[in-house]
């Protein structure tokens, strides 16, 4: 796959209509496939913007308290799919075992 080498100008345009988008409530998947990326350079540009540029001075409080809400839902969700991925590995071992008890029960 072919590396497209976008501008600064093309990058700050594209990073500024992904903020409209997800102020309107946007998934990341569907906003970088309205700009025609990819989610990681999607992270990418938004991690290599200066920080004063990445602030947003003009939210309002219920915009505040909107993200901080799926801040914490975001971490919670995180640790459910931890917890879960741990469960699996605990199942997928215990069903390894239980196959090679039965192996040996045959021989």
């Amino acid at each position: 796959m072919a590396k497209k080498k976008h501008s600064r100008l093309e990058i700050a345009t594209k990073l500024a209509h992904a903020n409209e988008l997800a102020t309107r409530g946007k998934l990341q998947s569907e906003i970088a496939r309205t700009l025609g990326v990819s989610v990681m350079t999607l992270h990418r540009w938004r991690k290599a913007q200066p920080a004063h540029a990445a602030r947003q001075p003009d939210r309002s409080r219920s915009q505040r308290d909107r993200i901080a809400e799926l801040q914490l839902e975001n971490s919670r969700l995180r640790q459910l799919v931890t917890d879960l991925l741990l469960e699996k590995i605990k199942l997928e071992e215990a069903a390894k075992l239980l196959r090679e008890g039965t192996k040996r029960a045959f021989r």
